[in-house]
């Protein structure tokens, strides 16, 4: 299996990593379990979660993915051969958000109590806090390095704009910098990360694993019609916001390469991630293990300069 090195960091990674997002959520405990040992089974290292998964679903802390997490790591044993990422910073109470210097510390040891683990590969801000000035939750990250706690830090829905002031504070203070972001990115969300946000990524060398790798299930082909909106949770969502017009049309493109690659949707929208240039590996979920190993082959998939030109011109 190929790795990946997550910009400068030191950590290496698959080129695809397991989202967690459904983890006590659309999946059960039990699901999850088999869900992690069929992407560990098949080669895959590195799991992206959060403190705030699934705080949205009604009756949850957000805090059901990470200890869903750590328990099947007490059971798997291997901590080593995992690349285990998470974040703080997503509200999960009105006193517990943002990227505080003390809301940091404070959160980062609910975190390390789940996974049941005395450290974290990747901490990343899940997502920017205008609130307070760039550099303070690198210095709280700098602390958490120096205690063994982290090893290195990411980025997670912030501006070209914050992004750039964080990385030159962290240059200029001596500070940590943020080694990758995670950004929304896929076949249908292009735009607002390749014109402002990429560049700014390969100039400094970060890694970038992108969220929603298959458009929150769009891209596997799974929703076509209103019809298939009922399929899912998630489905009144994808509708809203993909199936139109520019969605049917991707899907199309999608199809065309599937068919001649003798593969699924899921793997050519994959594979065309891991293909493009700045991109270190795509986020997916997946709700069982049999979803997990139709998604494993796309590590496999290499697409022609005519099917990427394809899906280009169908996805700009």
């Amino acid at each position: 299996m190929q790795h990946r090195e997550l910009g400068r960091s030191g950590l290496r990674i698959t080129p695809l990593v397991l989202g967690t997002n459904v983890f006590g959520w659309t999946i059960d405990e039990a699901t999850s379990f088999r869900v992690l040992d069929a992407f560990v089974a098949g080669g895959g290292n590195a799991l992206d979660t959060a403190h705030g998964y699934s705080v949205w679903v009604p009756g949850h802390q957000g805090t059901e993915s990470e200890t869903i997490i750590g328990k099947w790591l007490r059971q798997h044993g291997r901590r080593d051969d995992l690349v285990l990422a998470t974040k703080v910073g997503w509200e999960v109470a009105p006193d517990q958000k943002g990227l505080s210097k003390a809301h940091i510390l404070r959160t980062v040891e609910g975190s390390l109590r789940r996974l049941q683990t005395d450290y974290i590969d990747l901490y990343q801000s899940h997502k920017d806090d205008p609130t307070v000035p760039v550099e303070e939750p690198l210095e709280a990250y700098a602390q958490l390095i120096r205690e063994g706690k982290v090893r290195a830090i990411g980025a997670s829905n912030f501006s070209a704009e914050r992004l750039s002031q964080a990385l030159q504070a962290s240059e200029q203070q001596g500070l940590p910098r943020y080694e990758s972001l995670q950004p929304l990115y896929n076949l249908y969300d292009r735009a607002d990360f390749e014109q402002h946000l990429l560049p700014l990524c390969r100039q400094h060398g970060l890694g970038v694993i992108p969220y929603y790798g298959l458009a929150a299930g769009f891209l596997t082909g799974k929703y076509r019609s209103a019809a298939d909106l009922q399929k899912s949770p998630r489905g009144g969502g994808v509708g809203q916001k993909y199936l139109n017009e520019k969605g049917l049309r991707i899907l199309a493109a999608v199809d065309a390469v599937a068919q001649r690659h003798r593969a699924t949707p899921a793997q050519v929208a994959l594979a065309w991630i891991m293909a493009r240039p700045g991109l270190t590996a795509p986020i997916a979920s997946a709700t069982s293990a049999a979803q997990v190993q139709e998604l494993l082959p796309a590590l496999q998939l290499a697409l022609s300069e005519a099917d990427m030109q394809e899906l280009n011109q169908a996805s700009s």
